[in-house]
């Protein structure tokens, strides 16, 4: 399995495809694997590279609190161990506060951005979801907290679908026999680098051209969130799906991983 040493850490990574360098940066309690139907498309154009985030999967877990900066650091020690020298980056959720981090502090490296269902700061009720995230991580078994994620993240729109319905069950039941569930100490210190992540005064600081994109129907990271941080951007372009929530890429996977083809080529 390969593993790069970056910023203190033992980061898992996998590379597919070939072209021009195209880092995913997953988010909150997911390993860099969520990516494999974006990845299938991608790999065609790119070359993907996936990693698992500090606190999750096979990278190492180190007691918290983290910080996006710091996670972003991971990043740029995985770019000097891969020799990648210019990048473009898509980053989801707590990816993509990441990802703003990377802009800023490796600005010459990162070329362009695709900032997913982003936020510049937390409010209150995003700070209580953090939290309550943590909490029951340690009262409910894994596939309830899987189902509750599934709760946050869906729009009823694939409630209703049979077919995404039934992969949101079978998710939970994979979850029974999961052997690598992020534990909680890990989930606690990513909650605490989103709860933290806060770069409203620095966001114009982004120069690279972004595109942010989210869900019209998002309750986990409302739709203002991705606004506020579309308005900070001075080359930024906002795209919200309707109808759709926090997992609005799954949701509408036939016309997502094409247009971000389009727009990254």
């Amino acid at each position: 399995m390969p593993y790069a040493n970056t910023n203190g850490i033992r980061m898992y990574f996998e590379e597919h495809g070939v072209g021009e360098p195209l880092l995913l940066i997953m988010g909150i309690t997911a390993p860099g694997n969520v990516w494999e139907k974006h990845v299938d498309f991608w790999k065609k154009y790119f070359r993907c590279i996936v990693a698992d985030n500090r606190g999750v999967g096979n990278s190492d877990m180190p007691s918290g609190p983290y910080h996006t900066s710091q996670m972003a650091d991971d990043y740029c020690g995985l770019l000097d161990f891969l020799k990648i020298d210019k990048v473009k980056v898509v980053g989801v959720s707590m990816g993509s506060t990441i990802a703003q981090q990377l802009c800023l502090r490796d600005a010459k490296r990162v070329q362009a951005v695709v900032l997913m269902c982003p936020w510049a700061r937390c409010d209150r009720k995003a700070k209580a979801i953090f939290n309550h995230l943590v909490a029951i991580k340690a009262k409910l078994p894994a596939n309830e907290f899987v189902q509750y994620i599934q709760l946050l993240i869906y729009s009823k729109s694939s409630w209703d679908n049979d077919t995404l319905f039934h992969e949101m069950m079978q998710a939970q039941q994979d979850s029974l026999l999961d052997l690598n569930l992020q534990p909680h100490h890990a989930l606690e210190a990513q909650a605490a680098a989103c709860i933290n992540h806060n770069l409203i005064q620095e966001l114009p600081n982004i120069t690279q051209p972004c595109l942010v994109i989210g869900g019209r129907q998002d309750i986990f990271t409302p739709p203002w969130m991705a606004e506020e941080v579309a308005g900070a951007i001075p080359n930024a372009t906002l795209y919200l799906y309707e109808n759709s929530g926090h997992a609005f890429h799954w949701e509408n996977m036939e016309d997502f991983n094409p247009r971000i083809r389009d727009w990254l080529i």
